[in-house]
This record gives C-alpha cells, structure tokens and sequence, in this order.
C-alpha cells in the first residue's frame, strides 16, 4: 500500500490526537483521587464534575501547544510524525485557536465553578509544562524531565485544591510521588526510543550521558520511588492496605529497573515504560480504596 493510499485521520481525530488523550487521562485520573482524599466523606460530586472537566480542559489544551512547538522535533521521530502538526495538516492558527478556546473554557469552568485557586494552580501547571518545560528545559539540558517533572506531578493538588480551596501538606505528598515516578517513567521510554531522540536533537539523558549511566539513575530513581511511596502511611494519611499495594508495586518497579541495569533489551524498557504508567494508576487507586475502607 502507497503512502498516498493510507486512510488519513478525521479532523476531529487530528484535533483529539493534539491533546495527547492517554496522559490526558492519567493526569486527570491522579486528579480525581485528590479530590476524593481531599474529605473524610464522599466529596461534593458538582465539584468533581467541574473540577475535574476544568482540569481536562487545561491539560489538553497545555498538550496542543507542546505539539505546536515541537512539530519540526515531531516530524523528525518516528513515535510522533503522523501528528497533525508535524505533517502540517492542521495549521499553527489553528492549534492556537484551539488551544486558547480549550484553556479558556478550562479557566473559565475552574473559575466560576470551583474556586480562583484551583484555577491559577492549573493555569501555572500549564505555563509550567507548555512554556518553561517544553521552550525552555527541553532542549537545554539532559535533566529536564527532573526539573520540568514538577508540572506533570501537579494533578492531585489540583484536585485536592478544587474540594478543599487548599493545598495541605498530603497533597504535596501525592505530587512528590509522581515527580520522582517521572524521569524513571521517561527514561524507559527514551533508552528503547534513543535513535528518535538522537534524529531530534533532543539532549534526552541516553544521548547525552549513554545507555549504561541512564540505567543506572533509572535505577536508583525507582529505589527513592519506593521511599517516597511509603510516606501516605508514615504520616497516616493511608493504612495498611495502601501500604501492602505500594510494597508490592514499587517492589516490581524495582525489580524491573533492577532487570533492566544488569541485562538491557529494548523490549525489558518497553515493558518496564508501560508497567509505571500501570503502576501509577494501581498505586493512586489502592490509597482511594484504602481511604473508602477507612470509612467503612
């Protein structure tokens, strides 16, 4: 079959794509379980709706505009050249366009119907992930996943802050969870993708530092990981359950990360990629699940 001869997506399909709809989900996903760890009850469930909708519509909007800004980078990667921007199907107008009508609703949602400070919490997380990550950290340095992982961990305070209209010190604890979840979650992925990132240009960590130096802070990121999961009941916010969950996950993680330092294959960092994306949404659910039991 020709290039040619390939059934192009529809518009509506290049439009959802732009908003990267799996980290979308996940991100509000984590965003949810704040706002039901944020009350002893159940939460004021309008507040969920519009919370969590707002949220979405931020996230969403922040993706388009990373799209926009890296399409040349995308064109180059195999993972990401049948993106609209990166072939040119959908123009730069557009994107914005797009992306200012999706961040206005979100801000305007948030707004009226949760409370200003959720909505500047998501609007400085999309400035956080579309302006000083994607312009400025991204293709700077080798550590921008560390640095720029603050942004990306940012969605349980934000649910946490549209139930509460405050951020305690248990939410920073979920966002500490994620933001040392990411470089090891991203590096998985660029160590089995790192001829794309050497095509890019990119200073991703396997280019810059070698497979072997990667490995190794994959490594001892996913041993701090374990730590840090621990912390929702060292400071009683979770049970025993949580903690079993958590015990046997970042075990895996570890187990995994430590598979992958002695004996690298692309196909061990692949699984490993797509076992933290499961992960993170088995350990979110099992602290909504020991929250739920500690009501009973």
């Amino acid at each position: 079959m020709t290039t040619a001869s390939v059934p192009q997506p529809s518009l509506l399909r290049q439009y959802l794509v732009l908003t990267k709809p799996r980290v979308t989900q996940l991100a509000v996903f984590c965003a949810v379980i704040g706002m039901f760890l944020a009350t002893p009850g159940l939460p004021d469930m309008r507040l969920v709706a519009a919370g969590t909708l707002g949220i979405w519509l931020l996230a969403a909007a922040a993706f388009a505009i990373n799209c926009l800004i890296e399409q040349e980078i995308d064109a180059k990667m195999l993972r990401t050249a049948r993106r609209a921007t990166a072939r040119g199907t959908i123009s730069n107008i557009q994107v914005l366009l797009f992306s200012g009508v999706l961040g206005g609703l979100g801000m305007l949602v948030l707004y009226n119907w949760v409370n200003p400070l959720t909505m500047w919490l998501t609007f400085a997380t999309f400035i956080g992930y579309a302006v000083i990550y994607t312009i400025i950290l991204k293709p700077l340095t080798p550590q921008n996943i560390v640095i720029g992982g603050l942004s990306g961990a940012m969605p349980p305070a934000l649910g946490w802050a549209a139930i509460a209209n405050a951020v305690p010190a248990e939410a920073w604890v979920l966002v500490l969870i994620i933001f040392i979840w990411t470089p090891p979650h991203f590096w998985a992925l660029a160590l089995y993708r790192n001829h794309d990132y050497e095509k890019s240009g990119l200073p991703m960590l396997p280019v810059t530092h070698g497979k072997k130096f990667t490995l190794l802070f994959v490594l001892l990121y996913s041993l701090v990981l374990f730590a840090a999961t621990l912390l929702p009941f060292m400071v009683r916010m979770s049970g025993f359950p949580y903690l079993a969950a958590a015990v046997v996950l970042s075990g895996l993680f570890v187990w995994y990360s430590w598979r992958l330092y002695q004996d690298y294959s692309d196909e061990l960092a692949r699984k490993l990629f797509h076992y933290s994306i499961l992960y993170l949404s088995l350990l979110f659910g099992a602290l909504l699940v020991d929250h739920w039991i500690a009501l009973i």
